[in-house]
């Protein structure tokens, strides 16, 4: 099997991220049309199509999303997949003393580096349940590594998308990487993880 590149995850983070505009574009338009969402009303109290909205646009944009959001839940488990390859590929690399191919800097240097860590972690959460603790650094989560982080945004995007299923999250604790299985979801308390994550400056 052909060894994962950097190159190739990229590809698919860019396609993943024009999924993502795109689904925002057509919430705007859902927007224009009175704010309606994916749930509003279409129709008027005698069951007649709105004449205050573009019912076919409002249609139209709901149809699309509901597309776009499967095909970018298949796409971020393809994005998963391939960063944990990729990183295991680099890891028995690195075990074997060969030299990885660099592009200014080595992609496993990069996949290292943590770009944000846990300050607080609420007992019974889905993150307490999945083994985070204060002071954890991440390195992964889901989809988003040093590379490609820009904002706290990136990550509320994978944990929307991911609720109900494993997300691969890898973090650093006391200088050793610690992979962990965290499941995004409804409990008790405030939010779908019961932590709270802080950007750490590049």
């Amino acid at each position: 099997m052909a060894a994962p590149t950097r190159e190739k995850v990229q590809e698919l983070i860019a396609e993943k991220d024009s999924i993502e505009r795109e689904i925002k574009e057509l919430y705007d338009v859902l927007e224009s049309q009175g704010n309606v969402g994916m749930d509003g009303p279409l129709i008027d109290s005698e069951g007649y199509p709105r004449n205050d909205i573009d019912v076919y646009s409002a249609r139209t944009a709901r149809h699309r999303i509901i597309c776009l959001q499967n095909d970018h839940k298949a796409l971020m488990v393809n994005i998963e997949n391939s960063l944990h390859d990729l990183h295991s590929y680099e890891r028995q690399q690195r075990e074997q003393g060969e030299s990885l191919p660099t592009n200014g800097a080595s992609t496993a240097a990069i996949a290292l580096i943590p770009f944000a860590s846990i300050d607080l972690v609420s007992e019974g959460s889905p993150a307490a349940n999945a083994g985070l603790l204060v002071g954890d650094e991440i390195i992964e989560f889901g989809s988003i590594c040093t590379s490609n982080f820009k904002s706290l945004q990136d990550i509320a995007t994978v944990v929307r998308h991911s609720q109900g299923r494993s997300v691969r999250v890898v973090t650093l604790r006391e200088g050793k990487e610690v992979p962990l299985s965290l499941k995004p979801q409804t409990w008790s308390g405030r939010g779908l993880l019961g932590c709270n994550i802080v950007p750490l400056q590049k």
